[in-house]
């Protein structure tokens, strides 16, 4: 019997020790500043250096990435729910091996499922933690209540702006709406769509400003994506922009955002993430 406990105990010890994704959500206070765009390409480059990515398409009624890939989705999240499904398969592969699980229609259901689907989903999604190096969730522009605790719930956000004075505002509004809930969330700051390299860093330092002096918070620099062309024939084209054009301007850009970003997190396979699970768990119990 003694055998046998250790044996279980070891099992156990195998099981906690695995690495688990790292789970970002890629948000933005307000719609248009090409967010879902973002989202696709990043993962698709994370992909490229070979890291096991799921992109997971949570924009509310807004969903689109199959869209910007040039695919139809097979099944999405709001089949997996209407069908009974196995959250593997609705999962499906696009290029680079990036997996990815389109949206479709009436997502608005996946915030406001009953506790028996919620509880349902978080299974499903559990098994998909220690698959992965990267989870991440192209979430809705700003946050419902509902939604917000899928974002609370991940390692770090992605914030996406754009050069407008107001799309900085809703930036700022949706860390602080973030951080009056979680004040240890880590922020990484994208500013999309900038004219040259000087203004991208004059409007990051601006918010890094504001959020250290208003919400005591330190934001970190993800980067800067030039105002370029070639994303509107590359979105009219269906085909992601790094794919349309490797030698562009934006392309060469978000290389060397993800270079930095790789370098600069903790090596994964030498991390034991996220209480995702575990947060949306505690959740279901607080509804």
């Amino acid at each position: 019997m003694s055998d046998q406990a250790a044996n279980l105990r070891k099992r156990l010890e195998q099981l906690h020790s695995k690495t688990q994704a790292k789970t970002i959500a890629v948000v933005s206070g307000k719609g248009g500043v090409g967010k879902s765009n973002f989202s696709l390409n990043f993962a698709l480059n994370l992909s490229k250096q070979r890291k096991k990515v799921l992109l997971f398409d949570l924009d509310i009624g807004m969903g689109n990435i199959d869209i910007l890939l040039g695919v139809q989705a097979k099944q999405t999240i709001v089949q997996m729910f209407d069908k009974q499904l196995s959250i593997h398969d609705i999962i499906e592969t696009g290029p680079h091996s990036l997996s990815y699980i389109a949206a479709g229609s009436g997502l608005t259901d996946v915030f406001k499922m009953d506790e028996s689907k919620f509880t349902y989903f978080l299974s499903e999604l559990e098994e998909l933690i220690t698959q992965f190096d990267y989870i991440i969730f192209d979430m809705g522009a700003g946050a419902s209540v509902d939604s917000l605790h899928y974002i609370l719930a991940v390692d770090e956000c992605i914030v996406v702006t754009t050069p407008e004075p107001t799309s900085m505002m809703d930036a700022y509004a949706m860390m602080k709406h973030i951080c009056n809930q979680n004040q240890h969330m880590p922020f990484y700051l994208l500013v999309n769509f900038a004219e040259n390299n000087r203004d991208g860093k004059q409007i990051i330092k601006r918010l890094q400003q504001v959020t250290h002096k208003f919400l005591d918070k330190e934001v970190l620099p993800l980067g800067i994506l030039p105002n370029d062309k070639i994303v509107s024939k590359a979105v009219t084209s269906q085909i992601p922009f790094i794919l349309f054009d490797p030698k562009a301007r934006i392309t060469l850009a978000l290389e060397q955002i993800v270079s930095q970003y790789m370098n600069d997190t903790i090596n994964l396979e030498k991390q034991v993430h996220s209480g995702f699970i575990r947060k949306l768990k505690r959740f279901v119990k607080e509804r």
